[in-house]
Order: structure tokens, then C-alpha cells, then sequence
């Protein structure tokens, strides 16, 4: 027994052994052998009182091999793992332990039943799992069948300029760099602005690759009832189909393209200083042009699917922001917390209690529409600023347009700090405010 207690002990038993061994030896005091094992002199005696009457498996603890008083009973134990084994056997353990408490009053805490599903084999740690396998697929056969895009978020600029976006368009067939543009985010517009730049040098591609991103997908019930994001639509009109990637390993392509613009075209940006996104993307069509030099591939077929843009498909009306509201029976209708007055005429009084079409450009100016005629409209201001009381002197008029822009810049701090608010509104509301507070005939 003894034996078997000195073979089981512990480093730190081991190391224990070694050290009041010496002051068993009188090689080392009793202060300095606590000093080193982080004991009191007290605890150091008694130590050596039992190495000296029991040997070395007096310093393994007593409690080895003993069960522990706080172990949960076996039956708990098997209970839990027979209702898992019955009703939840592709749960894992944090949401099995949530339906044992609620629906069984079994009370166990997650790591626990982890411990117990993995040692029952009904649970594989991540640790153990075997990784998916991502077998390679062969290219697309020609030019334009297949367009993969994605967004990098990276330090394009380094230290010049702050973080941003770049958008990437990489042909399947041959890797070509189709387009790229720098972009503070992903947004819907920005996706806008890049896919019309596309379709202006190259065509129509037969469809495009992305990845699950809400830009592209809805996800959920609105899925299943054939909602199109504003892209997707955008897309729709134009016959362009777009597919979503189930991993990123499926748009393998863009992905490495990624990691090599992460080094070349971040070098690039700092051998020409450029420093700013409107810069940057001035420069783009030279670094396409070298990129596809050195990194292009031949396709298997000369074939270009790409199809030209048709006349009638207006891409600036196309790539906006398109949503129906209801007009009111007093010619009104609501657009992003904003009313809107409906001119009266005879072709605007048919349109009361009926849909129309709001057109957002990129810019933020609006359009309505019915079956493509434009609808005269003006913005209600809720709030009027100015009101038959306000008549002042001239004396006191610097005054009080002092306090009117005082006022302005209020409503714009308060407007800019709304959660709902979009990154390009704010920026807008922002340009406008620099602009606003600039004095005259300075740049």
C-alpha cells in the first residue's frame, strides 16, 4: 500500500521530498525549506515528523483516491443521462441543462453534464471532433459565369488613415481582380455603387458568390415567404441570380485574394502615399491591371458569359433603395420617421388610400413613384422653427440668429446620437454640419 501511495505522488509532493530531505540531512534549515515551498516554519516541522516516521508516503495527501464530498448521487447522474438518451440526444450540454431544470427539476450544472455526456459518450468535445472536409472544385469554365464578392476589413491605409473596408469582385474562372473599391462598411449602398461600376466595364455576370451576410440573405420565416433583400431585388430586375456560400472555404477564391491584397496592395498604397479611400480607389484600375498581369488565369473556354447592360435598364433608378408605402386619404405618407405631403392634382387625387414607391438614392434624395411616373411631393416639418412671434429688431438679430444656429447644431447632435440611425446618414448630417459652420470664402 505504502508502495503504491509513494508511486502515485505528485510533482509537488516530489519536490517536497527533495527539500526536507536536506533538512532531514541538517543540509538546509527549516526557515529557508519554508521559504522555498511557501510554508511556515510550523507546517515544515510537521512535515518532517512524518517523513521521518512514515517515509515518503507520508507526504501524499490523505485525501487520494478517496471520493469527494460534494460528488452528486450516481443515481442523479443517470437519470439525467437516460433523459437525454430519450428526449434530447443532439442537445448539447448547456441547452440540455436548461430542459432537465425547467421540464424535470433536474438540477445539475453545465460543465458537469458535459463531463458525464462526453464520459457516456453522448457528447464530442470540440477538441475531439473531426474537421470538415473541404474538397476542392474545379473552376468555372469561362469568363462572367461566376463572379465571387466579398468585404475585407483591414488597415488598408496603416497608420495614414483609419480602418476600412474594401469590396472585392474576383472572377471564378480565371481569378481576375474585377473590381475593388474602398468603402468605410459594408452597406447596401456601397454594394450598390460597386456592382453598377462592374456592370458598366464588364456587362452582366450570369450570377454572383457571396457569402450569408444580411446584404445578400434573409434569413428565417421571411425567407421561406420569398423575401429579397434590397440587393437581391436589385439583382432580380437586372436577371442576375446570386448565390450564398454555406462556408467560407466554398469562396475559396476571394478569400486568398484577401490575403494577398492584405500585403501587396497595402505596400502599394505606401510607396504612392496614398493616404485617403477616394485616393485609393482613383488607383484601383492600375493595381487591377498589374494584379491580373501576374496572378490571372486562362480559362478553359474563350467564352465571355458576360451580357451587356440593355437600354432600358436604368442602373442609377435600379440600384436604390426601393420601398412601397401607403398613401393616406390626405395625400401623406410616412418614409423613415418623416411625413411627406402628396401635391394635389388630378394624377395624384387616384393614388389616395393605394401604394407608391419610394425611391433612396445614395445621396439621400428621394423619388416617388407610380407605375413610373414621378409624384410631385414636399416635406412637413412637424416642428416649425419660425412662427408669427418671432419678430425681431435688427439690433437683436445677430442674437438671435446666434441662438437659431446654436439651436441647428443641437438638433444635429441629438439626431446624430439615435441608435437607429444609418452610418451614411450620419455621415451626411455631418458633411452638412462642416459645411454649414465654415466660414465664408474659406475653402
Amino acid at each position: 500500500m505504502d508502495e503504491a501511495r509513494f508511486l502515485t505522488m505528485s510533482r509537488k509532493e516530489l519536490n517536497r521530498l527533495e527539500i526536507l530531505g536536506r533538512v532531514l540531512e541538517r543540509r538546509l534549515t527549516q526557515v529557508e525549506a519554508g521559504s522555498q515551498l511557501g510554508l511556515s516554519v510550523r507546517q515544515v516541522a510537521r512535515l518532517c515528523r512524518k517523513l521521518r516516521t512514515e517515509g515518503p508516503p507520508g507526504l501524499v495527501s490523505k485525501k487520494r483516491g478517496l471520493t469527494s464530498n460534494r460528488v452528486l448521487p450516481s443515481a442523479l447522474r443517470e437519470r439525467s443521462l437516460d433523459l437525454i438518451r430519450s428526449r434530447y440526444p443532439d442537445f448539447g450540454p448547456t441547452l440540455a441543462a436548461e430542459k432537465l431544470r425547467e421540464h424535470h427539476n433536474v438540477i445539475v450544472s453545465v460543465e458537469t453534464l458535459r463531463k458525464w455526456m462526453v464520459d457516456a459518450e453522448i457528447w464530442v468535445t470540440r477538441r475531439s471532433r473531426t474537421g470538415r472536409v473541404h474538397q476542392p472544385r474545379h473552376r468555372r469554365s469561362c469568363v462572367g459565369e461566376l463572379i465571387q464578392i466579398d468585404g475585407c476589413d483591414h488597415e488598408w491605409f496603416e497608420e495614414r488613415a483609419p480602418r476600412c473596408t474594401l469590396l472585392v469582385y474576383v472572377d471564378d474562372a480565371t481569378s481576375r481582380l474585377m473590381e475593388i473599391r474602398f468603402v468605410a462598411s459594408e452597406s447596401t449602398f456601397d454594394y450598390f455603387t460597386s456592382t453598377e461600376s462592374y456592370l458598366r466595364r464588364h456587362g452582366k455576370p450570369v450570377a454572383f458568390y457571396s457569402d450569408q451576410a444580411s446584404i445578400f440573405r434573409i434569413a428565417g420565416s421571411a425567407r421561406k415567404t420569398g423575401g429579397l433583400t434590397q440587393f437581391s431585388r436589385a439583382l432580380s430586375e437586372l436577371n442576375i441570380d446570386i448565390v450564398c456560400a454555406n462556408t467560407p472555404q466554398a469562396k475559396g477564391r476571394v478569400e486568398r485574394a484577401h490575403l494577398t491584397l492584405q500585403d501587396r496592395l497595402v505596400k502599394e498604397l505606401r510607396l504612392r502615399d496614398i493616404s485617403t479611400p477616394e485616393s485609393g480607389n482613383a488607383y484601383a484600375p492600375e493595381f487591377i491591371e498589374d494584379y491580373n498581369k501576374r496572378f490571372a488565369k486562362e480559362p478553359l473556354s474563350h467564352h465571355d458569359a458576360h451580357r451587356p447592360v440593355r437600354d432600358d435598364e436604368n442602373l442609377a433608378l435600379i440600384f436604390t433603395w426601393q420601398e412601397d408605402r401607403k398613401v393616406s386619404q390626405n395625400l401623406t405618407l410616412h418614409y423613415k420617421r418623416a411625413l411627406y405631403l402628396i401635391e394635389p392634382g388630378p394624377n395624384t387625387q387616384r393614388l389616395r388610400g393605394k401604394r407608391c414607391r419610394v425611391y433612396e438614392y445614395a445621396d439621400g434624395h428621394l423619388e416617388f413613384r407610380d407605375r413610373e411616373e414621378n409624384i410631385p411631393f414636399s416635406a412637413f416639418e412637424e416642428k416649425r422653427r419660425v412662427t408669427q412671434a418671432d419678430i425681431v429688431s435688427n439690433k437683436r438679430l445677430a442674437a438671435v440668429l446666434s441662438k437659431i444656429q446654436n439651436d441647428q447644431r443641437s438638433r444635429d447632435k441629438e439626431f446624430l446620437s439615435k441608435k437607429k440611425i444609418t452610418l451614411r446618414e450620419k455621415e451626411r448630417v455631418r458633411r452638412a454640419r462642416a459645411q454649414a459652420d465654415t466660414p465664408p470664402g474659406n475653402p
